[in-house]
């Protein structure tokens, strides 16, 4: 009869991976960093591994190592943003939370329109102003050449001045 004892840790290679992963993240980029190059030094296979993690990973990137999936927990906004019309079962707060966004898109497209009238407004203005000075402008030149342009006095031949 035989006995056997389980002497080694739980989840192998994998939990020690983890464990590495954990540890490089509480210390930051520069640990990666230079996890990456010390890879390098040893074996390089191993600095390349890491680097490709580091990228495709998303961790060279990140403000800080851990800060992608820490902060995917706390703002996990598209799951909320589905749950967000649907019914919670409380009625009262079914309608009053129906009532408000129905507010809030009225106002929305009073903004839009006032925002459209704004627009075209300025839009006009401008217009005008630039085709009065266009009048002036061409007014103006018929002016000066109506200036320029002298009839000849009688009993001038022409070809004489």
């Amino acid at each position: 009869m035989y006995t056997t004892t389980d002497t080694a840790r739980p989840g192998g290679i994998r939990n020690a991976f983890r464990r590495s992963e954990a540890w490089l993240d509480q210390r930051g980029k520069w640990a990666w960093i230079a996890a990456m190059v010390l890879g390098f030094i040893i074996f390089w296979p191993v600095g390349l591994a890491l680097l490709a993690y580091m990228i495709w990973g998303k961790q060279m990137f990140a403000r800080s190592c851990g800060h992608r999936r820490h902060h995917d927990h706390h703002h996990a906004w598209g799951r909320h943003a589905m749950r967000a019309g649907q019914p919670t079962g409380n009625r009262a707060f079914d309608d009053y939370k129906a009532q408000a966004l129905r507010r809030l898109e009225e106002e929305q497209e009073a903004f839009e329109t006032f925002l459209q009238r704004l627009r075209s407004s300025k839009d006009k203005s401008e217009f005008d102003s630039f085709m009065d000075e266009r009048a002036r402008t061409t007014a103006a030149q018929d002016a000066a050449e109506a200036g320029a342009e002298t009839k000849p006095e009688p009993g001038a031949r022409p070809g004489e001045y």
